[in-house]
């Protein structure tokens, strides 16, 4: 494995695992983040992962980008035991009401990819999707594993506004948005649930390195659902999965 280091201002390092986006590079990047986080917790700040790396946030008052670096060199080893470093992780189910007005792109995306909308849905909750990282706006999940059958480029001309929520497909990639805000992803659905709630003690639903599993879900569950969420008695049905356990 060829890890390259670089410098990110003036208490920044980039850590580079890979040079695409790979479910196992992907895995050791969540891994080697936590290894940071556990044994260098007196000189690290922050650890972010992103698709293929980590941005470091450092104290250059307690060590030096070099100290810091070499210490990093040294974890590598415990990466390097198993092709595939599998790690704990939830299994969170979205879900969602897809077309109509709730997903007015699924027209076009079935009719892009030449397939019905009951087959896009189908394609689209047939498979768990590993959250390869977080941004955007809070809470945003940007997933991977998503089928190439459904594939569909950007809008042309991005929406000024989004509702919270909305589930869309952008290229190769799916997720959904979180909060309201801009964007240019073709919707096909939305979920009523919140995946960022700022006045929980974890706001966020999930973390990078979890898995999401959409549910389609009819017009008349959404509501109920969404009422659920306003009056704060819906609970999120939540999996986890311990490594090792394939069950």
């Amino acid at each position: 494995m060829e890890v390259k280091f670089l410098s990110q201002g003036e208490s920044g390092l980039v850590v580079e695992l890979g040079n695409m986006i790979d479910s196992n590079v992907n895995s050791k990047v969540h891994e080697l983040a936590k290894i940071i986080e556990r044994e260098m917790k007196d000189s690290i700040q922050e650890v972010v992962p992103t698709y293929r790396s980590l941005m470091i946030h450092f104290n250059p008052l307690t060590a030096s980008r070099h100290e810091v670096s070499s210490k990093i060199k040294s974890l590598l080893p415990q990466l390097e035991n198993s092709e595939e470093v599998v790690t704990d992780h939830n299994i969170i189910t979205i879900p969602t009401c897809y077309g109509g007005e709730l997903g007015p792109d699924m027209d076009f995306v079935a009719s892009h990819n030449k397939l019905s909308q009951q087959e896009v849905i189908e394609i689209h909750t047939s498979v768990a999707y590993r959250v390869y990282m977080i941004g955007f706006t809070p809470a945003f999940p940007y997933l991977g594993g998503m089928s190439p059958r459904i594939a569909t480029p950007r809008l042309e001309k991005p929406r000024t506004k989004i509702s919270a929520g909305s589930v869309g497909i952008a290229g190769a990639q799916t997720g959904f948005y979180t909060m309201e805000s801009p964007g240019g992803w073709q919707l096909i659905g939305r979920t009523p649930i919140k995946a960022f709630n700022p006045e929980k003690e974890n706001p966020f639903l999930f973390a990078a390195g979890d898995f999401l599993q959409f549910r389609a879900v009819s017009l008349k569950e959404y509501e109920q659902i969404e009422k659920a969420v306003l009056a704060g008695e819906y609970k999120a049905d939540v999996q986890k999965k311990k490594a090792g356990d394939n069950s």
